[in-house]
């Protein structure tokens, strides 16, 4: 019988993703890993924008943001009324 910690991890592992479109590379740190803006698909969803950093490989990612297209536009006009 898996433990709940177990399932959790396999669950985790069955993450699926793509990026469908890269937007903008906004930094890079020294180990190479960049943080950028782009339109995700998780799990064959449909895209959403995403802001992340993301290994040079783009194998590995780091804690990120997803905002749906909705999300993403008032995002754009409350920074376009500062």
């Amino acid at each position: 019988m898996l433990s709940v910690l177990t399932k959790e991890r396999i669950k985790m592992a069955e993450l699926k993703f793509e990026i469908v479109e890269h937007l903008i590379t906004m930094s890079e740190n020294p180990k190479g890993w960049t943080k950028e803006l782009n339109r995700v698909s998780w799990n064959d969803a449909e895209p959403k924008y995403d802001i992340r950093q993301w290994s040079p490989d783009h194998l590995k990612m780091g804690k990120g943001i997803t905002l749906s297209n909705e999300e993403f536009g008032v995002l754009l006009k409350e920074l376009g009324n500062k």
